[in-house]
């Protein structure tokens, strides 16, 4: 060994320590991650409405039926649920969550959501139940009901307007729960009958006695009458047969239609 051959080792030992220094210190290669997302973004994404209406719909039940007084949870349920807009006319669809009616075509409405709302309330019907309505129109009332899970025989005396809410029924998922027919509210549905409940969504004059009828005992009846002054009356029929009868409040209906003799 050279006399310099000390001094090279030295500095040959003293590199690859160096160089083994810096090779434990690189950082390693970056690894793949998967992405995700912030839980409470996660959670808000979720809680986005697939219905576009359904922040204006559960709004109008706050403020205009809760706020009110309507309290069973069944039917503000059902109010919530029902897509108002889908039945009525497509020029009226940016005021169906509006607070009153709305016209429907052929001097025909459909009724102001307090309005329904309290209708259904006071009718107490109960899953399973059939209830009998009068004046079809939209269609509206007979989805609020067909959501509560009670079985509607609805009858419509404008054919057209019959045929509309046949078809937005069906389309809308509720016409298993629904049986509608165009003829004459003011002799009901006889072959149907007994029903535990009758509703009327148009005015007569005086309640056609066939509508007391055909109403089963325990049962109750629902409806506007009237010609120019018309109140809310509710008509209990008891066990034995008998009815008393009870007025709400003043409302305004359209006039209900007797059909030709």
């Amino acid at each position: 060994m050279t006399k310099h051959a000390p001094l090279i080792l030295a500095v040959m030992l003293m590199f690859a320590g160096c160089k083994s220094q810096r090779s434990a210190e690189q950082p390693s290669p970056p690894t793949a991650t998967p992405l995700s997302v912030d839980a409470s973004i996660a959670e808000d994404v979720a809680e986005v409405p697939a219905d576009p209406h359904a922040t204006e719909r559960h709004a109008m039940v706050e403020s205009q039926i809760v706020e009110r007084g309507v309290a069973d949870e069944r039917v503000l349920d059902a109010m919530r649920s029902v897509p108002r807009h889908e039945l009525v006319p497509e020029s009226h669809r940016h005021l169906a969550y509006r607070d009153g009616p709305l016209p429907i075509g052929h001097n025909q409405t459909i009724s102001q959501p307090y309005i329904v709302a309290v209708m259904t309330e006071v009718l107490g019907v109960q899953p399973g139940q059939r209830v009998l309505e009068i004046g079809t129109g939209s269609g509206y009332q007979a989805a609020v009901l067909a959501a509560m899970g009670v079985k509607v025989y609805t009858i419509e005396i404008v054919c057209p307007l019959a045929e509309r809410a046949r078809a937005d029924l069906d389309r809308l998922g509720y016409g298993d729960q629904v049986v509608s027919k165009c003829g004459d509210g003011y002799v009901g549905w006889a072959e149907h009958a007994p029903f535990d409940a009758v509703i009327v969504t148009a005015a007569p004059p005086e309640i056609p006695q066939p509508l007391i009828d055909q109403l089963a005992p325990g049962g109750r009846l629902v409806v506007p009458e009237g010609e120019h002054r018309q109140e809310l009356v509710v008509i209990e029929k008891a066990d034995d047969g008998k009815t008393t009868r009870r007025e709400l409040f003043g409302v305004r209906f359209v006039p209900m239609v007797r059909g030709e003799d």
